[in-house]
């Protein structure tokens, strides 16, 4: 991760406008204050120390910029301390002005936020500041007010792969084309994860592929998805359950990314493959095309509803600590009740 870190802003592969507008600010010297937040992996600190490394030399690097992470000490003391002290002196034989970073700024309390805001209005003339946090609501409306604000999105698919052959290339890294479309998929447009993912598939089986990767990160199989539909639809309730939990032992698999799983095919729909399983199943006596169109597995609306309810309802209950075998059945019970319904209403 930290050997392919973009050193330059040209290197940095997404957020193309957020990048031409600081791109701008730098060249015109307008730097504004910054607060750049989004979910981790997206690319922000990489942004901004490229940034510094195109605002100073080498070496006034360490007289120039203060970067503070979420493991240094950031309270009130540190704030009236030493950002302070880096931000009130200015550097002789270098005009322009300092930089401050802090990393994880969500982390901060809220004291050392309110000292903050006086500190940054007050020494604007020599030090710029640059605040990058996860989550935009832990910041105090005062500092965000007094930042130019950047939101950094998950990448997309179309800006990761590219990247990801690049360090493929350069590691040597066997990678089948349905591994690098579970990269793509578990790593949910976080950069960071993507790469510690292939790292360690790599490492793990030294042929990266779907099956690896999914193994590796403990993820489960679509196709065991698929095969505990398959069961939870078209098998009685003792069967299903013994099922389950045989293969739940056997994979080491959890309820919750089990639960996840299920809940998106129900939600969005499932992939046609999972259809014709469940479809050739006496319960569903109707030709695919007329009984689920657009390759979901298309439960009248209502009875859809009552199930994403069940489905809620059991992962509420796992956050709360209660015994997975319980909710198992509770969420075989859900399964076959909405199949009776189903089988009724057909």
């Amino acid at each position: 991760v930290e050997k392919y870190r973009p050193q330059a802003l040209s290197e940095l592969v997404s957020h193309q406008d957020i990048l031409s507008t600081v791109q701008r600010f730098i060249s015109e010297d307008r730097l504004p204050h910054l607060l750049l937040y989004g979910p981790p992996g997206t690319g922000k600190t990489s942004t901004i120390l490229a940034c510094a490394r195109q605002l100073y030399r080498e070496r006034e690097f360490g007289s120039m910029v203060l970067e503070l992470n979420a493991s240094d000490d950031r309270g009130i003391d540190i704030v009236r301390g030493p950002i302070l002290s880096f931000a009130s002196t200015r550097t002789i034989f270098k005009k322009g002005f300092k930089l401050v970073i802090l990393d994880e700024a969500d982390a901060m309390t809220q004291d050392a936020q309110n000292a903050l805001r006086r500190v940054i209005e007050k020494f604007t003339e020599n030090t710029r500041f640059c605040l990058i946090c996860n989550y935009l609501s832990k910041i105090i409306p005062a500092l965000q007010s007094r930042c130019t604000r950047f939101r950094f999105g998950p990448l997309t698919a179309e800006l990761m792969v590219p990247r990801l052959q690049h360090v493929i290339q350069e590691e040597g890294v066997d990678v089948s084309e349905d591994g690098m479309k579970a990269l793509v998929t578990l790593s949910s447009g976080d950069m960071r994860r993507a790469l510690n993912i292939l790292q360690s598939t790599s490492m793990a089986f030294g042929k990266v592929t779907e099956e690896n990767v999914y193994t590796c990160t403990g993820h489960p199989l679509k196709s065991d998805i698929a095969n505990i539909l398959d069961w939870m639809l078209n098998q009685d309730f003792s069967t299903a359950y013994r099922k389950i939990m045989e293969l739940k032992t056997l994979k080491g698999l959890a309820l919750q990314d089990i639960l996840t799983e299920i809940h998106l095919f129900v939600h969005r729909g499932g992939e046609r493959v999972w259809l014709q399983m469940i479809v050739e199943r006496p319960y569903f006596p109707l030709p695919l095309t007329e009984c689920f169109p657009l390759s979901t597995v298309d439960f009248p609306p209502s009875i859809r509803i009552q199930l994403l309810i069940k489905l809620a309802d059991i992962e509420y209950r796992l956050a709360a600590g209660t015994s997975e075998k319980i909710q198992l059945s509770s969420l075989i019970a859900a399964f076959q009740v909405v199949r009776d319904l189903v089988v009724a209403e057909a």
